[in-house]
């Protein structure tokens, strides 16, 4: 099926208060697909905040195409505002599908695919898995099949990068009962990190690193061992919780923690809060969860949870190092991946063991390579898009 220029996909990605969107043009030469605007809603329910840019990042307007900004309440009225708004602006064009970030695929979505009724029903079902994130992201979905139900919509999950682990990597030490009831190491960021394996083959000349690990790195951020483009071994499991330390989310922790806290008579919701929005670096800040607030911050708590950030990630990295026998390139992505020359300095020093050797010029000047030429490990800052990615996938599962 051939498609005309004119012909657009939309990308969608539901956050728990948020509704981020991307538009891509169809080409019929079969090049790749053009980005041609991205933006977000933010602050569903509470105090609403409309933007957008071109594929260039200049701001477009959105109150005069869209006319004042209503109430919006919940997933499927910002999904309306946004549809609204592309139809007068001209940036919706022909519509021809759209794509979804979905978190969790449970053991029985390893690949994108068409949804319908039934596996529309079916995700629901894994909500428990993914309670702050699938929810959303089937909340944006149902609305979309009400608001346009003639249009196709695609899923594509966080969690099927990590389908080709080994057993031992997604099993968890628990009777097999357990395992049978999906309680496994599923692993996210899945997305982001095919992303980077595309693109580090793009700019490695088709050679991809034999031994890689991707660092993604964000207010939620983990780790991947890539083998010959597979992932192996991840440092998020069962949950979004575990692994790295993050913005407000605790990382890996003894759950004989958790069973203390019950004990002493904490609630589950105020311990699954306190797990979720008020630990990693806001906890041990007491400022702020954002890193780059932190950097600019002349304050010694900040510093001193800056110091365990990078002190995690270097565990984590030997861990994963570990388990790829070795590391050929360590790759950032993710906002503080990207952004945060500073947090990658520490973790790139404390590999200096692994071969990596560093180059603080090329890391300042923000250069995608920020090892020596020599290095026998190469360290890479490659920005990640995942709705590209779940373009893509939209598009070769539609035909367009």
């Amino acid at each position: 099926m051939s498609a005309s220029p004119s012909q657009r996909l939309l990308v969608l990605n539901a956050g728990s208060s948020s509704l981020k969107f991307a538009v891509y043009e169809i080409s019929d030469t079969g090049a790749d697909l053009a980005l041609r605007c991205r933006g977000q809603i933010a602050a569903i329910g509470t105090a609403p905040r409309f933007t957008a840019a071109d594929a260039a990042g200049h701001p477009l307007e959105v109150e005069q195409a869209s006319g004042p900004l209503p109430a919006i309440p919940t997933h499927a009225a910002a999904l309306a505002v946004v549809l609204r708004w592309l139809d007068a602006s001209g940036n919706g064009g022909a519509l021809v599908g759209v794509g979804h970030r979905v978190v969790h695929g449970g053991t029985g979505f390893t690949a994108p695919c068409r949804l319908t009724h039934e596996i529309i029903e079916e995700l629901a079902a894994l909500e428990a898995l993914a309670p702050h994130h699938q929810p959303h992201n089937v909340a944006a979905i149902r609305a979309l099949a009400q608001q346009r139900p003639g249009l196709p919509q695609v899923a594509c999950f966080d969690t099927a990068f990590h389908a080709t682990q080994p057993l031992e990597a997604r099993r968890l030490a628990l009777p097999p009962a357990y395992a049978e009831k999906g309680i496994l190491r599923y692993g996210f960021h899945g997305l982001s990190y095919e992303y980077v394996v595309q693109r580090l083959q793009e700019l490695s000349d088709g050679r991809l690193p034999e031994r890689l690990v991707i660092a993604h790195l964000g207010n939620g951020a983990s780790m991947c061992a890539v083998r010959a483009g597979r992932s192996i071994a991840t440092t998020m499991g069962f949950s979004t919780l575990d692994g790295l330390l993050m913005g407000t989310r605790v990382g890996s922790l003894d759950p004989g923690v958790v069973l203390h806290l019950l004990r002493g008579g904490m609630k589950h919701r105020q311990i699954e809060d306190l797990l979720y929005n008020k630990s990693g670096l806001l906890g041990l800040s007491g400022i702020s969860g954002d890193m780059q607030t932190l950097l600019s911050a002349e304050d010694p708590q900040a510093a001193a949870a800056i110091d365990q950030y990078c002190y995690v990630a270097m565990r984590h990295l030997g861990s994963l190092a570990a388990a790829l026998g070795g590391l050929d390139a360590l790759v950032f992505t993710g906002g503080v991946g990207e952004n945060a020359a500073p947090v990658r300095a520490r973790i790139c020093a404390d590999a200096a063991w692994l071969g990596l050797v560093f180059d603080p010029q090329a890391n300042a000047a923000g250069n995608p390579i920020i090892s020596r030429i020599k290095s026998p490990v190469t360290a890479w800052v490659i920005p990640t898009d995942e709705a590209r990615v779940i373009a893509r996938h939209t598009r070769h599962l539609l035909g367009l």
